[in-house]
């Protein structure tokens, strides 16, 4: 049995970690089971937002009629520009594997790994088929895969999942979709604007469900005129039919969180056909695959590990990091708790994670980007807040942009900032200043209104939206309705 000082499962930003190990000298042992750089890199943010830019610059050509510009497609090679991104990507985990093959500071293991024993694994597949590793320290980084729900038929049905939807290199006629997150919003923007028919099947009242409400209700609103939007309701069967593929759906109830056969009436229920299914109904964490509990490793009722606030699970020794913790399910928060994970591992003391101003960001059309609460957590909670919120059409940049949207801040009654939402162009940008004064700055309304923003640029709309007469809420105020931060 191989011995080391820090070993890591994944090798995504759990990474990072290893070469910090490196660097004080420590043996380190890397597993992966696939492509070297995890879903990011290989089955995620990297590939779908590359798509994704291609899928923009169509739809502004497309668009340019508004501008008084006539201007034609002749042609689009979808094929070719998945085969790049492919290729792209499949480039850049190569360069990964052979750099970490290489290196005389790591041992790579291209395997699966199952716990046997604390801090022990033993590995399966490829050249290590039974051999077993342990380490002082051990990281569990090895991330999620998409959930397929408990649909009746399902598995006699030739659906994707995100994996395969990347690389489908024909765009569907119809692609009918069974979920209304993000993949289900980024992935629908792609193949309708590449001339696929699309339909969305959605459980909650609003697509984005986790956005505030209010961004949420305008998405879906500007996504129902793009596609058939149907909210509310929960895939129960699915069915194929030579090419075709057909998803029934029925009213969800929210109360009971299921399909609500007993209250649906005539007509109420749904039924979608189209020649291509994809599934992206969330994601699931990879512990069912590496029998965490033979190490001790606790984890919560959705199979994501427990932790504590500085990253150490109920293990001795082993500490968890990214999407397989479940705190937030971004590459970005992932390099975030890495560097956390680096530091309490190798500093003088220990710094708890902080997650107050995680931002995220939907690639979709119209974008959509968040930081912090929400109008409906803060609701939920009774606290006071104000907020307000500013149109993109309202700027001269944004005049000129023909953009719809609106930036959305919400503070507290002594004008800390609690949140920001923002649905419109460029969405993913203008966020990164409130996350700045939300992390770096005094945190409040002033570290906006006080810069100088230049004009006439987009993110006018930001400083506007913080710099107005801001509305309270949180409780009754039929005698107080506005407070001017």
């Amino acid at each position: 049995m191989e011995e080391y000082d820090f070993l890591v499962i994944g090798s995504g930003s759990g990474l990072d970690v290893a070469n910090a190990a490196v660097n004080q000298g420590q043996s380190v042992a890397i597993v992966e089971k696939g492509r070297l750089g995890g879903t990011c890199l290989n089955r995620g943010c990297i590939p779908s937002k590359q798509l994704l830019y291609h899928a923009d610059v169509l739809e502004t050509i497309e668009r340019a009629d508004a501008f008084h510009i006539d201007a034609t497609v002749e042609d689009v090679d979808v094929a070719e520009i998945v085969r790049e991104v492919t290729e792209d990507v499949h480039g850049s985990s190569d360069s990964l594997e052979r750099g970490l093959s290489s290196s005389d500071r790591h041992d790579l293991y291209q395997a699966e790994a199952r716990f046997v024993d604390e801090r022990t694994i033993e590995l399966a597949g490829g050249d290590y088929d039974g051999e077993r590793l342990t380490a002082d320290t051990v990281l569990v980084a090895a991330g999620t895969r998409p959930a397929v729900p408990p649909i009746d038929g399902i598995d006699s049905v030739d659906y994707l999942t995100s994996r395969e939807a990347l690389q489908l290199e024909s765009p569907p006629d119809h692609l009918v979709i069974v979920g209304g997150g993000y993949i289900a919003a980024e992935l629908g923007h792609f193949f309708g604007t590449f001339g696929s028919d699309v339909s969305i099947v959605g459980r909650r009242p609003y697509l984005l469900p986790d956005a505030d409400a209010a961004v949420a209700a305008e998405f879906t609103d500007r996504y129902a005129d793009r596609f058939d939007v149907y909210t509310g309701y929960e895939a129960t069967a699915a069915m194929q039919s030579g090419e075709s593929i057909t998803v029934e759906a029925r009213p969800f109830s929210e109360s009971d969180g299921a399909a609500d056969a007993e209250t649906a009436g005539p007509g109420e229920t749904v039924s979608v056909t189209g020649d291509e299914l994809l599934v992206a109904a969330g994601r699931v964490p990879n512990t069912d695959a590496l029998n965490v509990e033979a190490a001790g490793i606790e984890t919560d009722a959705a199979g994501f590990v427990e932790t504590d606030e500085y990253l150490r699970t109920t293990a001795d020794g082993v500490w968890a990091l990214g999407d397989i913790v479940g705190e937030y399910l971004l590459k970005h928060n992932a390099n975030h708790e890495a560097r956390a994970v680096a530091r309490n591992l190798f500093g003088e003391a220990l710094d708890p994670v902080d997650y107050s101003a995680m931002p995220f960001a939907v690639f979709g059309s119209p974008e959509v980007a968040g930081v912090g609460l929400t109008e409906q957590e803060l609701r939920e909670s009774d606290r006071e807040y104000a907020t307000r919120t500013y149109r993109y059409e309202e700027t001269a940049r944004g005049s000129a942009m023909k953009a719809e949207g609106f930036v959305k801040p919400i503070i507290d009654l002594e004008g800390e900032i609690l949140g920001c939402h923002i649905v419109g162009p460029e969405a993913s940008n203008l966020i990164q200043e409130v996350v700045v004064a939300m992390t770096a700055g005094s945190g409040t309304v002033q570290d906006i209104r006080q810069s100088v923003h230049i004009h006439p640029a987009l993110s006018e709309v930001v400083q506007r939206a913080f710099s107005g007469q801001f509305t309270r809420g949180g409780h009754d105020h039929s005698h107080d309705h506005s407070h001017d931060h």
